[in-house]
């Protein structure tokens, strides 16, 4: 093999598109543009809503509801999920770092504990909410508990 024999693999070069340059070109007299219009002219973008005179969907439909940007999302646990989840994973302190560690939350989540099933299994809870209900249940378990902000 010697180097003026050198050629790219067939298939991977491909011929320069010659726009507007004619129909000799092979690309016509219109530039593989198809015909007159907005989109056929220099310097056309598109908007991204934009629908061709056609009301945008953004306008069609109805405004509804309300986001409160101060809500306060939380990884919900019930009682009778954490007697469950104490056994699987030999949890003895329900923590964010430790649910975060065994894969059950993100890290930035915020853990609140609901009153919902039995707990029997003495365990200290550090969490950032609790309920009423599962307060009592934790304290009659004999269980610790600590609200971490």
């Amino acid at each position: 093999m010697k180097l003026n024999q050198l050629r790219p693999a067939k298939g991977a070069t491909h011929k320069e598109k010659r726009l507007g340059r004619g129909e000799a070109s092979g690309h016509g007299g219109t530039s593989t543009k198809g015909n007159k219009g907005q989109q056929s002219r220099t310097g056309y973008k598109r908007k991204i809503s934009h629908e061709g005179g056609q009301m945008p969907i953004q306008r069609r439909l109805p405004k509804r509801g309300f986001k409160n940007p101060h809500r306060v999302e939380y990884a919900v646990f019930n009682l009778g999920q954490i007697e469950q989840l104490a056994d699987k994973y030999d949890i003895k302190e329900f923590s964010a770092e430790q649910l975060y560690v065994n894969g059950l939350i993100k890290k930035t989540d915020l853990v609140k504990i609901l009153g919902n099933g039995e707990l029997k299994a003495r365990l200290s809870f550090k969490v950032n909410a609790v309920s009423e209900k599962a307060k009592a249940a934790i304290e009659a378990a004999g269980g610790t508990l600590e609200i971490v902000k």
